[in-house]
């Protein structure tokens, strides 16, 4: 077997190892985070909120029997929150205790290994066996902290200044996620191998819904998908993702449902799983939802509004 066949064949081992474990990924996606784990290079995922790509780290970290070390970003994101922090509370114990043998304590007897306390970074590249590194939404972080992460992501260490250079000993396997909120560093971006995850098709949305929720009616779900794909053409303040598809689908499973609820009423007391605003609620009327299952094209509300206005 020459090793291009060979590279092939691992590809589509990932691809089918990942669906095993209920993540349906297409080709584009499988290829590009089996070179970044070959390549040993972080994978950085944008997408809108929702269409799989927290989830696409939670099952490389099953398929391969990893362990799935998160660190969740947020705006003033520091370093004692995603490297280390110094166990102070430990320090002062010793710290007494060596005084009270009539001793002094030296600073290496106090800053040493045993008293730092891991956080996510230094978590991962402390870990001996397989481990895949999720550094979630890394666009609501700050650039300072994004400047920082340059240098695990270059050469997977962190450096302590009371230590030194702590290197990792088994490289882990970095999948960042950004909704692109902000524009992310030249620098960073250069570091990693890229994929943009869309929504998915209609066939493949169906099939990850019924790999999700294989209790619930195969006509429920076709209708369910069919219905959300179409309500992602409206002029919606947030687009519902394929997390909310499966919210929805699970609640009219529960509600003893085989397809779409014929009655309007209930149908709109469902639409909680896929609108989470106020302004969207209030625009998916009773007659758009109607057009919706049955699949027929409309003008947006905003635009049938301006007309009724025009005419009078």
């Amino acid at each position: 077997m020459n090793t291009s066949t060979a590279n092939l064949d691992n590809e589509r081992a990932l691809r089918e190892q990942l669906q095993r474990v209920g993540y349906l990924a297409d080709a584009d996606l499988a290829t590009t985070t089996w070179l970044a784990g070959r390549l040993q290079r972080p994978l950085l995922v944008e997408g809108d909120a929702g269409v799989g790509k927290t989830a696409l780290a939670t099952a490389l970290a099953q398929a391969q029997g990893a362990e799935l070390v998160r660190l969740q970003c947020f705006e003033g994101l520091d370093l004692s929150q995603a490297a280390y922090e110094w166990n102070y509370g430990r320090q002062l114990m010793a710290i007494r205790l060596t005084e009270a043998r009539s001793a002094s304590a030296k600073e290496s007897d106090v800053f040493a290994r045993d008293y730092l306390l891991e956080r996510p970074l230094l978590k991962a590249i402390s870990q001996s066996g397989p481990c895949v590194l999720l550094i979630d939404e890394i666009d609501r972080a700050d650039e300072a902290f994004e400047a920082y992460l340059l240098e695990v992501l270059a050469d997977y260490q962190i450096t302590v200044p009371e230590l030194g250079t702590l290197r990792a000993q088994h490289i882990p396997q970095v999948i960042l996620t950004s909704n692109g909120t902000r524009e992310l560093s030249d620098a960073l971006r250069r570091r990693c191998l890229y994929h943009y995850l869309d929504y998915p098709t209609l066939a493949r949305e169906i099939a990850i819904v019924k790999s999700a929720v294989p209790e619930a009616n195969t006509h429920l779900v076709e209708d369910c998908v069919q219905f959300v794909q179409r309500l992602r053409t409206e002029d919606l303040a947030k687009t519902p993702g394929v997390a909310e598809t499966l919210d929805w689908v699970r609640a009219l499973h529960q509600l003893s449902q085989h397809t779409l609820p014929e009655d309007t009423a209930v149908l709109l007391s469902t639409l909680g799983c896929l609108l989470k605003t106020r302004e969207d609620r209030f625009m998916l009327t009773g007659e758009r939802a109607r057009q919706l299952v049955e699949g027929r094209r409309s003008v947006g509300v905003a635009e049938k509004t301006d007309a009724v206005m025009a005419a009078t």
